[in-house]
């Protein structure tokens, strides 16, 4: 992304016979190499009841060196409606090179129809391509919630999965469809939730600090591969 464009930059200085200042140079390309990141979300990429560094938008950014957070504009209970109406304008003055979205529990939740939050996924991704350029758009799939001691506190735990099924589903055809990157497997470590203390946040319903790592083994390798591409 950047990277590119600090290649190219130092090739025409090459070409003009300009001999940059080492330490010039050297801040200029390290300010060139970052990757302006921003995570859009629910309470899942705002990391609800664990600390700041075990968000795993936090996590992300310590394993993958290039990346810079500099926004993560995620709200606890939002839903793509909210992500639409607050945290998309947001985003406008973050001049954002890599953009996360992982938005559906809160609709879910709140019984939004299959067919209205494709629509808000379509608007959340058409802005997003006006931005950025499709591979610098990474959807994540909503880890199932009921497999937490609070879970059944929000609705039938079948029909909510059931739900969460298929709008992980919605994501990912609406993302790959438009070129983005999905990552499915957060849904799959989620029910690890049932057998595993360990994996949910003290709150007994959003995951740990723990499980946010799991996450990050499976998001690390797609963000890297669209950072090479």
């Amino acid at each position: 992304m950047r990277l590119r464009a600090m290649t190219l930059a130092v090739l025409a200085l090459a070409a003009m016979g300009c001999q940059p200042d080492a330490a010039g140079d050297a801040s200029a390309r390290d300010e060139e190499d970052r990757v302006r990141y921003v995570a859009l979300g629910d309470s899942y990429t705002i990391g609800t009841s664990v600390s700041e560094g075990e968000r795993w938008p936090d996590q992300l950014v310590e394993r993958v060196a290039e990346l810079e957070l500099v926004g993560n504009l995620a709200v606890n209970g939002y839903t793509s409606a909210d992500l639409i109406e607050r945290e998309l304008p947001a985003l406008d003055a973050l001049d954002a090179d890599l953009v996360t979205v992982l938005i559906g529990v809160n609709d879910v939740v709140q019984g939004v129809s299959d067919g209205v939050y494709a629509a808000n996924v379509a608007v959340i991704l058409d802005r997003l391509l006006e931005i950025v350029p499709p591979n610098g758009v990474v959807c994540v799939a909503t880890p199932d919630y009921t497999r937490t001691p609070r879970g059944a506190d929000y609705g039938a735990p079948e029909a909510r999965s059931d739900a969460i099924v298929r709008f992980n589903a919605i994501l990912r055809e609406a993302c790959e469809g438009r070129g983005g990157a999905f990552v499915p497997d957060i849904f799959e470590i989620s029910l690890r939730a049932s057998d595993d203390p360990a994996l949910v946040a003290s709150d007994g319903l959003h995951p740990s600090g723990e499980q946010y790592r799991l996450w990050v083994d499976s998001i690390e390798p797609v963000v890297r591969g669209v950072l090479s591409s």
